[in-house]
C-alpha cells in the first residue's frame, strides 16, 4: 500500500537508488542529496512528496544528484526558487510543469538538452538562463510561460523543438543565433508580444505554423540559409508590412502569410519554383510582387482577397 503522509509534519525517504529526500515544513524547503539519478515518476500521485507539491517553496539539489526524473516536480504550484547544481547533466521531461509561482531559473553549463514540457505553464517565469552547452531545446519546453519577456539562445543549440516557446505572449524579442538549422513547428505560435526576431543564417526550415498569430513584428528576413517554409508559418501576423525571402528558398508551404493584412510589399527569392495554395491570400495590403522567372505554377487562392 502506498504511504501516504501529512503535510503539516517534517518527512523524507528515498528518490533514487543512492539519493535521499527530507521535506522540512517550517522553511517549506524540499532538499534531495546523495549520488546519482533520480528517479522518474510517470503518475504524478506517485511522487514522494505528492502531500506537499502545492507548499514547497524552495527546492535545493546537492552536488552529486546527476538528473532531474520524468515530472519529479510537476505542479509545485508554491515554489519560488530551486537551485540546480552543475553536477546535472539532464532535466527529464515535464520536470517543472505547472510550477505557476517560479520566477526565474539557472541551467548550469553541465546540462546538454532541456526535455519536454519541462518549464510548460511555468506562467510567472520572466527570465531563464540557457548555458552553452545546451544542444537542443525540446517541445514544449516553454510553452504558455506567458511572463516570459526575454530569451537568449546561446550558440550551441542546434534545433528548437515543436512549441518549444508557444503561447509565451509576454516576449519580445528573439535571437536566433546561427548555431541553429531548423525551427520547429509552431515553435513561437502566438507569441503576440514579439515585436524583434533575427533568424541566424543557418536555418534551413520554418517549420509550419512556427511565428503564426505573432501580431507585433513588422519585418521578417529570411536568411539565404532557408529552403523550406512550412505551411501557415507566418499566418494572420497582422503587424507584418514587409518580408525578404532569401535566393535558396524553394518552398513556400500552403497559406504561408494568409492574413497578413497590413503587408504592402514581399520580394521572392529566384529559386521558388511554386507559389502555392493561399499563400498570400488575405493580404489586402500588398500593392506590388514580383514573381521570378523560376516559377511555374501558383495555387489556388494563392492572392484571394488581395483587393
Amino acid at each position: 500500500m502506498k504511504k501516504r503522509f501529512v503535510a503539516s509534519a517534517d518527512d523524507s525517504g528515498t528518490c533514487g537508488n543512492y539519493l535521499t529526500w527530507t521535506y522540512t515544513e517550517t522553511t517549506k524547503t524540499l532538499d534531495i542529496e546523495g549520488t546519482g539519478a533520480m528517479n522518474n515518476y510517470y503518475y504524478s500521485q506517485d511522487l514522494p512528496w505528492y502531500n506537499y507539491r502545492s507548499d514547497i517553496e524552495i527546492i535545493h539539489i546537492g552536488q552529486g544528484v546527476t538528473s532531474i526524473g520524468y515530472a519529479a516536480f510537476i505542479h509545485c504550484t508554491g515554489l519560488t526558487s530551486v537551485t540546480i547544481p552543475n553536477s546535472i547533466t539532464s532535466i527529464g521531461d515535464d520536470a517543472f510543469r505547472c510550477c505557476s509561482g517560479l520566477t526565474s531559473v539557472t541551467i548550469p553549463n553541465s546540462v546538454t538538452s532541456i526535455g519536454s514540457n519541462v518549464f510548460a505553464n511555468c506562467t510567472s517565469l520572466t527570465s531563464i538562463t540557457i548555458p552553452n552547452s545546451v544542444t537542443s531545446i525540446g517541445y514544449h519546453s516553454f510553452s504558455d510561460c506567458t511572463g516570459l519577456t526575454s530569451i537568449t539562445i546561446p550558440n550551441s543549440v542546434t534545433s528548437i523543438g515543436y512549441c518549444a516557446f508557444f503561447g509565451c505572449a509576454g516576449l519580445t524579442s528573439v535571437t536566433i543565433p546561427n548555431s541553429v538549422t531548423s525551427i520547429g513547428d509552431t515553435a513561437f505560435h502566438f507569441c503576440t508580444g514579439l515585436t524583434s526576431v533575427t533568424i541566424g543564417n543557418s536555418v534551413t526550415s520554418i517549420g509550419d505554423y512556427a511565428f503564426a498569430q505573432c501580431t507585433a513584428f513588422t519585418s521578417i528576413t529570411i536568411p539565404n540559409s532557408v529552403t523550406c517554409i512550412g505551411d501557415y508559418a507566418f499566418q494572420k501576423c497582422t503587424d507584418l508590412t514587409s518580408v525578404t525571402i532569401g535566393n535558396s528558398v524553394t518552398s513556400i508551404g500552403d497559406y504561408a502569410f494568409d492574413g497578413c493584412k497590413w503587408l504592402t510589399s514581399i520580394t521572392i527569392g529566384n529559386s521558388v519554383t511554386s507559389i502555392r495554395e493561399g499563400v498570400f491570400a488575405g493580404c489586402t495590403s500588398l500593392t506590388s510582387i514580383t514573381i521570378p522567372n523560376s516559377v511555374t505554377s501558383i495555387g489556388i487562392n494563392a492572392f484571394s482577397g488581395c483587393i
